[in-house]
C-alpha cells in the first residue's frame, strides 16, 4: 500500500522537476488505499493534477502518453516517475467538466483511442489470452481457499476456447480497460480520455461491452446499439461481425465480465480486499454465472 510519505517525497521530486513550489494546497479529487488523484493548487490561480498509484497501475502514464503521440486527446503529462512499485505524476488540471458524457461521446473517443497501435510493452488480450481466463480464475481462487462457482467456472472453461474465437477481429488495439462514462471529461476544451491504468493491446469491443457498467443485468440489445453508433461514427465495420458463435454484443458484454472477475481475484491475491473478500467473492460469482449465459457455456 502506497504511503503518505512515499507519496509526500514523489511529488516534491515532481515538483522540483516541473518547477512549481513543494507547498501546494492538496484537494483530494479520489482517494483509494492503492491510488489516488489531488487537485494542487499554487499561487497565481496555477493548478495541476497529482495522481499517484501501486503496481501494477503504475504504467499510466506510458498509455497516456502513447494516447497522445496517435492524436488521442488525454491530460498531458508534465512528469512522472516510479520508485519500488508505486507511480507518481502530475498531469494539466482539465477543470470542472461543463456536462456528463453521452452514449454518442463514448463511441466517438473510443472509436478514436482503438484507432492506436499498441507498445510491446502493454499487455496483449488474444483469444488465447481470453481462453485461458476462466482457468485462471479458479486457480486463483483455489490458491486464495475461497469458494468459487466451480459448476460455472467448469463450463466456461469448456466452452472458453470456442467462444474467444475472433478476438483479434477489428477492433483490435489500444484499449483502456475501465471504460465508463466516468472515463470521459467532457470541458471547456472538448472531450479527453481519462483513468489508463489498466490500457492493454485488445479487442476493442470489449471496452464497448464496459461502458455500462456491471451493477445492472447486461442488455445484449442496448449494447449492440452502441456498437452499431460506434460503427456509424467510424469504427469498424467488422466490430458488428459475428466471433465465438456469438453475436458482437454478447460476445463483449460476456468476455468483459470475464475480465471484470478475474481484476476482482487478481486484487485478492494481492491482498488489496482488505476484509471485503466475501463481497468481492460475491460479486465474482455473479459476473461469471452472466458471462456463462452470455457466452452460452
Amino acid at each position: 500500500m502506497t504511503t503518505k510519505t512515499e507519496v509526500h517525497g514523489l511529488l516534491r521530486c515532481l515538483l522540483a522537476d516541473v518547477g512549481l513550489p513543494d507547498d501546494p494546497v492538496r484537494e483530494p479529487m479520489r482517494v483509494w488505499a492503492h491510488s489516488g488523484v489531488e487537485r494542487l493548487r499554487f499561487p497565481g490561480a496555477i493548478s495541476v493534477v497529482f495522481k499517484y498509484a501501486d503496481a501494477p497501475l503504475d504504467r499510466e502514464y506510458l498509455a497516456l502518453r502513447l494516447a497522445e503521440r496517435h492524436g488521442v486527446p488525454v491530460p498531458y503529462v508534465q512528469a512522472a516517475c516510479t520508485e519500488a512499485g508505486v507511480l507518481a505524476m502530475l498531469m494539466d488540471d482539465l477543470g470542472k467538466p461543463v456536462r456528463e458524457p453521452n452514449d454518442f461521446d463514448g463511441v466517438c473517443a473510443a472509436a478514436r483511442l482503438h484507432q492506436v497501435g499498441g507498445a510491446v510493452w502493454l499487455p496483449r488480450v488474444t483469444s488465447a489470452v481470453l481462453a485461458g481466463t476462466p482457468h485462471r480464475i479458479g486457480i486463483r481462487l483455489r490458491r486464495l481457499g475461497l469458494p468459487g462457482p466451480d459448476d460455472v467456472i467448469r463450463s466456461l472453461e469448456t466452452a472458453a476456447p470456442s467462444r474467444a474465437a475472433g478476438a483479434e477481429l477489428p477492433p483490435f488495439g489500444l484499449c483502456h480497460s475501465q471504460y465508463h462514462p466516468t472515463s470521459l471529461h467532457m470541458g471547456e476544451r472538448g472531450w479527453h480520455l481519462l483513468d489508463f491504468a489498466r490500457a492493454f493491446n485488445g479487442p476493442g469491443l470489449l471496452d464497448l461491452g464496459s461502458w455500462y457498467g456491471t451493477l445492472n443485468a447486461p442488455n445484449p440489445g442496448r449494447t449492440l446499439g452502441l456498437i452499431e453508433s460506434y460503427v456509424a461514427v467510424g469504427g469498424p465495420r467488422e466490430a458488428l461481425a459475428a466471433r465465438g458463435g456469438l453475436d458482437a454484443a454478447s460476445w463483449a458484454l460476456g468476455w468483459h465480465r470475464v475480465r471484470a472477475a478475474d481484476w476482482f481475484a487478481q486484487q485478492m491475491e494481492r491482498g488489496w480486499a482488505d476484509g471485503a473478500e466475501d463481497t468481492w467473492t460475491r460479486a465474482i460469482t455473479r459476473h461469471l454465472i452472466e458471462a456463462a449465459t452470455l457466452l452460452g457455456a
